[in-house]
C-alpha cells in the first residue's frame, strides 16, 4: 500500500516513542494519520494535520463503544498500527491480581478489541494493513517478565492467526518485535539499555521497518520483523 495513494492510517500509542516516530514518518511521506494516545501534551510540535484522539486504551470496558465511534468518524481508515503498551517487570508474586489484569488489558486485550473494530471496515474497503508492535519478549521468555511475555507471545500468535484468516480479503497482517528501544518505555522501570548507542534501537529505525511492512507489494506480506540492538547491554538504575 504505497504512501503516495494518501491512505489513512490509525496509530495507537502515538504520543511518544515508536508510535510518535511512526506517525511523523508516515505523515512526512504522505499518509493521513489518526493518532490515539492517552495524553498528547508532550507532543508540542505536532503537525496540525495529524488528527489526534485522546483515549485510555487500558479501560477496555468502554472500548467497544469508543472504537465504534472512531470507525464511524473515519470510515476511510484502511491501515492500523497497534503500538500502545507498557512494561512492568518483577517476580509473578509481586503483582496483585488487579495489576495482572491491568497488564493483560493494556498489552493484549485492547489490541484484540481494536482489531475487532477495524477489520470489518478494512475488508469492506477491499484490503489494507494491520501491524502489531510486539517485542523481543514474544520470542523468548525472560526472568521477571512472565506477564509481559505472556501478553506478547499471545499477541504474536494472534497476529499469525489473523494473517491466515484475513489474507483472502486482501489484508496484510504482520508483527514487528523490537529489542530494547531508546524511548520513554524505561522511564518507570529499574533498568534501561546501556549508554552506548549500540545498546538500543533508535525509534526512527523501528518506524522505518514498520513503513517497509506497509509498503510491501499487493501480493507480498512481511509477516514478521525482529529487530535487535547491535550489543545487548542492560544497565541497572
Amino acid at each position: 500500500m504505497p504512501s503516495d495513494s494518501k491512505q489513512k492510517i490509525l496509530i495507537t500509542g502515538a504520543s511518544r516513542g515508536i508510535g510518535r516516530a511512526t506517525a511523523e514518518q508516515l505523515y512526512r511521506n504522505g499518509w493521513q494519520v489518526v493518532a490515539i494516545a492517552r495524553d498528547f501534551s508532550d507532543w508540542s510540535n505536532r503537525p496540525s494535520e495529524i488528527d489526534i484522539i485522546e483515549l485510555d486504551l487500558s479501560q477496555t470496558a468502554h472500548l467497544p463503544k469508543q472504537l465504534k465511534a472512531i470507525a464511524k468518524e473515519h470510515p476511510d481508515i484502511n491501515a492500523v498500527i497497534c503500538n500502545a503498551g507498557a512494561g512492568h517487570f518483577g517476580a509473578l508474586e509481586q503483582f496483585s491480581y488487579q495489576q495482572i489484569e491491568a497488564m493483560v488489558q493494556l498489552n493484549l486485550l485492547q489490541h484484540l478489541f481494536i482489531s475487532r473494530a477495524f477489520i470489518p471496515q478494512i475488508k469492506h474497503r477491499g484490503g489494507g494493513s494491520l501491524i502489531f508492535v510486539g517485542s523481543e519478549s514474544a520470542l523468548s521468555g525472560g526472568r521477571y517478565g512472565a506477564i509481559y511475555s505472556a501478553c506478547k507471545f499471545a499477541l504474536r500468535g494472534f497476529a499469525q492467526s489473523l494473517r491466515e484468516e484475513c489474507s483472502s480479503r486482501g489484508i496484510h497482517v504482520g508483527i514487528i518485535n523490537p529489542g530494547m528501544v531508546k524511548s520513554h518505555f524505561f522511564d518507570d522501570l529499574n533498568f534501561k539499555p546501556g549508554d552506548d548507542p549500540a545498546n538500543s534501537i533508535p525509534v526512527f529505525e523501528v518506524a522505518k521497518a514498520i513503513e517497509s511492512m506497509l509498503n510491501a507489494g499487493p501480493h507480498t506480506v512481511i509477516d514478521e520483523i525482529n529487530l535487535s540492538p547491535l550489543k545487548k547491554v542492560v544497565k541497572k538504575k
